[in-house]
């Protein structure tokens, strides 16, 4: 594995936001890096590379739409870009499951994105479907301190397997739950029917973790849920795109009603890397053939990285 983990990451066609591209990990120093993961363990029967593989070229590729320059007023985050991002920030491409054992790879991306967290203030993370958010929490044991992880998604993803499947898009919450450097989640946006079943929530709920309901915040706000974050822990969040209504983030596979909007999402995010340290992000679940012509929730999903990266105190 230690040869594997110096081969070349894949170049994008395009860089997300015009950042210089790094593929090799020797390279690899940034205040932000940012990191394109297509693939996940597959479930037997589920398209594969499943249409949100396609996710990290589609969300690069509107780059001029998420910021069409550095210098340009964003006034989400009230300045321009380039003044949060002072310092190097790289495009480390993608890292594609080519061949070979799913092991494998899932070991490989961890081993590069522990590289990323001991060279790169904050890393970002492009999938695919949920399941690619498995070998990133393995590397979170890099930060050497334990982690909060603040989930925005319609679904918990509490499942331990499926049909034998234990890394797929049902399951990271349930990993993350046993991994001794978590030290909590936080699950925003529930609603619907999602992927629970009964044993699944109560044993979230017993594990300790705080369940919010999109209605929840739809009454409340976001306040509370930021008050209840461990305010000294550093943070790791992990967006699903369909924890987002669809009537902004349509370009999803599994579409529910009543979904948090980018308005509320977006001063959150803000607000909670402001107060704390946010070492990475990652959005996944976008489906590009899905998407509505004018490619809205790869330009949502981008602007939601900005609002992570570009927060200051």
């Amino acid at each position: 594995m230690s040869g594997d983990l110096w081969r070349p990451t894949v170049a994008p066609a395009r860089a997300f936001l015009d950042w210089p591209v790094a593929t090799d990990p020797n390279g690899w120093r940034a205040d932000k890096a940012l990191l394109g993961l297509p693939h996940s363990e597959p479930y037997a029967g589920d398209r594969h590379p499943s249409d949100q593989a396609t996710a990290p070229a589609a969300i690069r590729h509107q780059s001029h739409q998420i910021s069409d320059g550095a210098d340009r007023w964003n006034f989400d985050i009230g300045t321009t870009l380039s003044d949060p991002l002072i310092g190097r920030c790289l495009d480390c491409g993608d890292v594609p499951w080519l061949d070979g054992r799913y092991d494998d790879h899932a070991a490989r991306v961890t081993s590069l994105v522990r590289r990323l967290f001991r060279t790169s203030a904050q890393v970002v993370v492009l999938g695919g479907d949920h399941g690619v958010s498995i070998p990133v929490l393995d590397a979170l044991e890099e930060i050497g301190e334990p982690v909060h992880i603040v989930q925005i998604d319609a679904h918990l993803d509490w499942r331990p397997e499926v049909g034998g499947v234990r890394r797929g898009y049902s399951s990271p919450m349930f990993w993350a739950s046993r991994l001794a450097w978590i030290c909590g989640m936080t699950q925003i946006g529930l609603r619907g029917t999602g992927s629970a079943r009964r044993a699944e929530v109560e044993a979230a709920r017993d594990h300790g973790a705080h369940i919010v309901t999109a209605e929840t915040v739809h009454a409340e706000g976001f306040g509370p849920v930021l008050k209840a974050i461990p305010a000294a822990a550093p943070i790791y969040v992990t967006i699903d795109a369909d924890g987002l209504d669809p009537a902004e983030m349509p370009g999803v596979l599994a579409p529910a009603p009543g979904g948090l909007r980018y308005a509320q999402v977006a001063p959150f995010l803000r607000a909670l890397a402001r107060r704390q340290r946010v070492v990475g992000c990652d959005v996944v679940e976008v489906a590009p053939s899905f998407d509505a012509s004018n490619a809205m929730t790869a330009i949502t999903a981008g602007r939601l990285i900005v609002n992570v990266i570009g927060a200051r105190s």
